[in-house]
Formats: C-alpha cells, structure tokens, sequence
C-alpha cells in the first residue's frame, strides 16, 4: 500500500503580512461575523463564560453555531449564559491532566465533529502558583492545558474536514520568548509579567506549529493579540497604579477606550478571535499572528509604525525552529501526542496523515 505522505500537500508558510481585510481596530465581533452563517458547525470556546471569551460564544451562537463553554465552575458559567439558549455547558480545570482528558473523552464518545476550537481561557501575572505537575500556572493554564486539550480532540477537529484552532495570546509575548532551559522557573527567580509573556509567545508558536502539522487533515490555526481591554477579569493581579500606567484607565479609575491605541471595548476585543475563527478571508490561510482583524506584521524596530510602536509579532514567536522545539517539550511536559502518524515536519516536507 502507499506511503499516504506522497499524496500530501507540502506545507507552505502563511506570509505574516496583512491581508486588508477592510476591518479596523474599532471593528466589533459582530462587524466581522456579520452575513455568516454557521447553522451545522461545532465550537468549543475555553474561558468562555466571561470576558472576551464570553463575547466570543454571543457571536458564533448568534451566528447559529452550537456552542460549548467548559469551565471550572459550570454554575458560575450558567449565570453568565442565562440568555444564550442552547448552549452546552461543560466541565474542565486546564491545571488538571484529568479533567482535560474527561472532556475530550466525552465529547469525542458524542460522535460530533469540531470545526471550531477558540482557546481564550487564561491567567495573567499571578503570583507563583504551580498545577499538579510542578508545572507553572500561567504556562500550564494558557499553553500546556490548551496544548493537551486540543490533542485529545484531533479526531474530531480531523473530522470536521476544514477546522479552525484560534490561540489567543498578547503583545504581552513581547515580555519574554520560551525559556526552554527553563520554562517553569526551576532555576531562575519567578517574575509574574515574565512568566505572562513566555506563555503568550507560547501561543503564537503553539498556532505556527499546529498549522502545521494539522493543514494536511484541513486544520488551521492561528493567533491573536485582542487589544488591551480593562474589566474583563483577566487583570486580578494588575494594580491600579499599574493599570494608569498602562493607559488602561484615567487618573479617576474610569476605563479608557482609544482602539487607534488598541485600547478596546469587551466587543472590539472578541473580533479578531471571532475573525480568525470564521472569516472566510482566511481560507487556505493559517500560522500567523493576527491584531485588528487583520494578519499582523513581523515587529522590527525600524519599521514599527507610528503612532503605535507596539503593534507586530516578535520574529522569535513565529520562527519555525521554536515551534519545533516547542511542540517537542510540549509533548515532553503533558505526554501528549497527537495522532498524526509522521515525524515532526519541516516546513519542505509534506505531512502525512494515518
């Protein structure tokens, strides 16, 4: 029988420059699902029971999606969604191997495929705090738990024959690159924004190398920075000292909304996760970090635009060399790996499918 990788597409790299999509900064999630209909499609949104992650299920289930929201607190996730009618609630702890596998293992027995997996739950400069494993919290909640989650759900992404991943990271990647000498703190002193930053780098990597590894079975993925968004939770540990100095807010505490500066609205800031998750702008497209509604640019200090020096991905968090090395601790730290049936690809070699 033949080797199934000779019939595979080889793999080509989405360039990481803007498409013009026609959507701006102040673009709302509803701008940019609006006309689409997902009558028949899957999501499932992680965090979203509050924050953008909620603004994210109004949209895909306004838009006829059904929708799953698994949370810690599925009581807790109910209140927030007591006027979204139908959609499925569900158990999961990303600090948790267990809870992890439980779901995917329930959802994968309800024979459903998944065409949309929005990977929005997180935590941001929390104190040191670490999950069963020994693993710090931040990286373990926004990378190590995402990573594990979407690898027991591959069958049903694969079934789904044309799924989207969306990893919603942050300019706050540009706080660190992956310390992959040491990325839960063993050895060096623990800094809650350093520690924020590896895991959002994290991100855009874990987007660049599922696409990857998962264009061939028709899985794209991508990432995002949503925009700087006071009051949506995520700031717990944030003072607000911290938060002035951010802009994020007055001198009055009143939060501060200027898109132009990527400070956003709850709404404004879902619309790139509900545009990489549905815009068919994005067809035949995947790997790249996206701002605005719109693929973002690669930062370099001479061609930052103004009046917004901190718009672009840093270069370290779209190599494909550190998404490599990456996928490989990934699979090292949570003993996931995923069903792909071949080694781990360069970005020359076709990709073969079991």
């Amino acid at each position: 029988m033949p080797d199934s990788s000779a019939f595979a597409p080889a793999y080509r790299p989405t360039p990481q420059q803007p498409l013009g999509s026609g959507f701006t900064a102040a673009s709302t999630a509803a701008d940019v699902i609006r006309g689409l209909d997902l009558t028949g499609q899957v999501a499932l949104v992680t965090g979203g029971y509050a924050g953008l992650g909620l603004e994210t299920v109004r949209a895909l289930h306004g838009a006829g999606a059904h929708v799953l929201v698994p949370a810690r607190d599925p009581a807790r996730a109910a209140e927030a969604m007591r006027d979204l009618a139908g959609v499925e609630l569900e158990t999961l702890d990303l600090l948790d191997p267990a809870s992890i596998d439980a779901l995917a293992a329930r959802f994968l027995a309800s024979g459903r495929p998944l065409h949309l997996l929005v990977l929005s739950a997180g935590i941001m400069a929390n104190p040191l705090a670490r999950d069963a494993r020994g693993y710090e919290s931040q990286l373990a909640t926004n990378h190590l738990g995402h990573f594990q989650l979407t690898g027991r759900l591959w069958p049903a992404l694969v079934q789904a024959q044309g799924a989207r991943v969306v990893a919603v990271s942050s300019r706050g990647h540009r706080l660190s690159p992956v310390l992959f000498d040491d990325p839960n703190f063993e050895r060096r002193p623990y800094d809650p924004w350093v520690a924020y930053g590896q895991s959002k780098t994290a991100n855009v990597l874990f987007a660049r190398g599922l696409d990857q590894r998962g264009h061939a079975a028709g899985i794209r993925a991508f990432s995002l920075h949503p925009g700087s968004i006071a009051g949506t939770g995520l700031s717990k540990y944030v003072t607000p000292e911290q938060l002035r100095q951010m802009g994020a807010v007055d001198e009055a505490g009143n939060i501060v909304v200027e898109p132009a500066r990527g400070l956003k609205t709850v709404a404004q800031g879902a619309a790139t996760s509900v545009w990489c998750a549905t815009s068919p702008q994005l067809a035949g497209l995947g790997g790249v970090y996206c701002e605005d509604n719109d693929v973002a640019t690669t930062y370099s200090p001479d061609s930052s635009p103004t009046p917004r020096p901190m718009t672009g991905v840093m270069p370290y968090a779209v190599a494909a060399a550190n998404a490599d090395r990456l996928w490989a601790l990934s699979e090292q730290l949570t003993g996931t790996i995923y069903p792909l049936g071949h080694r781990s690809p360069s970005a020359d070699s076709p990709v073969a499918l079991k």
